[in-house]
This record gives C-alpha cells, structure tokens and sequence, in this order.
C-alpha cells in the first residue's frame, strides 16, 4: 500500500502526497472550493534540472481523474455500494467562508433534501456516525453524505451557499 501523507493547508484545502516506486514524487491539493490541483514536484535535493507540473481540475474533472485510474482504497471498499444504482456517497470538506460552517447540521429535509443522509462528520481523526439535528459543524470537518447524485450535489451547494439550487416541488417534503 502507497504511503500518502496529508497536509492541511490553512485557508486553502488539503494537500496529499505520495513518493512513486521509481521515485517520483505526486500530490493533490483539494481546495475548499471544489477544484483540485494536480501536481508533481521535487524536494531540494532532486536537483534544479527536475520537471515541475500542475494541473488545475474541476471537481467533475477530478472526479473522472480518479475514477480513471482505478478509485481510492475508499473507493474500491465501497464497490459494492457503487453497484447500487441512484446512490451516491461523497465528501465534502467544510471551509471558513461556507453557510454552513459554525452551524448547527440541521435535517436535510428541512431544507428540501429529503432522500439526502448525513453519515457521519470526520473531524480531525475521529468519525462522528450519524450526527444528530444540532452537531455543531466547523471549519475542517468532513461531512460524508449519502444520497442520489442529484441530492448531493444540491446538499454541497446548500453547505457552501445556504441555498439549494433547483429545488422542485418534487424535492420539498410533504406539505411544502
């Protein structure tokens, strides 16, 4: 199993890294905003002749990245649950200046998000299963939810803006 080391970068996102059989060192920087950022680099005593490369992903881009060449030991431990159609499991990192950093977690579905599930909230190196309505969510944690693909994505706009985009009447709860 490659060792990647994880590194959080204050105001920015994570970074992670890991050193290749022949050598060669690669990372990812996740930013808080959804892009990410793949690189390869060199410490001070590869040389100056060394090759630096970044590339700037979109999420989707990253998300295809990743799928491409082959997932995550997270990933791979979830195939089965990959198998099961309309589900999808994320992860959203919370930063500083998103509506729902600071607050209470609150229920999904009274914010139009029914069929959306909280699991757990990672912070630092502990998992917290499923939070009840009033965890307090702050900057830095991870919020692992599970949903369709539609419903997570409106549920990372809702954590980033407060707003769900496209809320149809099909989305709101009954009586609403």
């Amino acid at each position: 199993m490659v060792d990647v080391r994880r590194v959080k970068l204050p105001g920015v996102g994570v970074l992670h890294t890991f050193v290749t059989d022949d050598g060669g060192k690669v990372g990812v920087i996740a930013h808080r905003s959804g892009h990410s950022d793949l690189i390869t680099f060199s410490d001070a005593e590869d040389g100056a002749d060394v090759t630096k490369v970044s590339l700037r992903l979109s999420e989707d881009e990253a998300h295809t990245l990743a799928e491409l060449l082959g997932g995550t030991q997270i990933t791979e431990s979830l195939t089965a649950l990959d198998q099961i159609p309309g589900l999808s499991i994320d992860w959203f990192t919370v930063d500083y200046d998103d509506h729902i950093a600071g607050q209470p977690l609150g229920t999904p579905a009274d914010h139009g998000l029914v069929g959306l599930t909280v699991v757990a909230v990672v912070r630092g190196e502990s998992a917290n299963p499923a939070p009840s309505p009033d965890f307090k969510v702050f900057p830095g944690d991870t919020l692992v939810v599970a949903g369709s693909p539609e419903k997570v994505a409106k549920a990372f706009s809702f954590f980033r803006t407060g707003a769900v985009a496209g809320r149809a009447l099909a989305d709101a709860p009954p009586g609403q």
